[in-house]
């Protein structure tokens, strides 16, 4: 069920609030300092992130979700899951027939994406280029509906929900077919442009357009 605004705190039922729409929560999550997780690795609630003030891609995602709800949303994640088993996971939603994401990211090129794709094969499609970096090639992803992981208090625990990260990769996930070559293509281009630019993470991607 979805929670009553009585179990929000007085600061979260602000930013939820505040935050009626997936472009006005992305603007929010940008504004986070990415959780780079100093003092060991964390998967926090959204009462987590709300306490510390950053998150991670995993944070970010369960974030939206406890926010986008009480707006009308469906709960569901994307996960994207990646060849160096370094998945992406992003809050999935639909708007008019159409999906977008919310998402966080150390990298710009990962973040949401406008509600202007017709499937969700098409949105994920749009994460391959900038999903290459060194080690990262998209091969597959899974939509999860959080309304079906039971007993994992992703909104208001104070503790780690590693339950939902277990939950995510044990998930059946649908293959994605990029070619080699393509690949390859992309991947040569990411290591030169680090190499000129060891400090920067590129945003030279066609598709910047969609962006949320």
């Amino acid at each position: 069920m979805i929670p009553d605004p009585s179990e929000f705190r007085d600061r979260e039922w602000k930013v939820i609030r505040r935050c009626r729409t997936p472009a006005a929560v992305q603007q929010f999550l940008r504004r986070l300092p990415y959780n780079e997780e100093p003092d060991g690795d964390t998967i926090r609630s959204f009462r987590g992130v709300l306490k510390y003030r950053t998150a991670h891609c995993l944070e970010a995602a369960l974030t939206a979700a406890a926010i986008l709800e009480q707006h009308g949303y469906p709960p569901l994640l994307l996960d994207l899951g990646s060849a160096d088993d370094l998945d992406h996971v992003v809050f999935l939603f639909e708007h008019r027939g159409r999906y977008g994401t919310v998402g966080r990211s150390r990298f710009p090129g990962l973040h949401g994406r406008k509600p202007v794709f017709r499937t969700v094969e098409e949105l994920v499609a749009d994460y391959v280029e900038p999903f290459v970096d060194y080690t990262g090639r998209l091969i597959s992803y899974a939509v999860a509906d959080l309304r079906d992981l039971r007993g994992v208090d992703w909104r208001f625990s104070e503790r780690n929900v590693w339950a939902v990260e277990r939950w995510l990769i044990g998930m059946r996930h649908h293959r994605v077919h990029t070619s080699d070559r393509q690949y390859r293509r992309l991947l040569l281009r990411y290591c030169r442009y680090k190499q000129r630019f060891r400090n920067r993470e590129p945003s030279y991607y066609r598709n910047r357009h969609r962006w949320l």
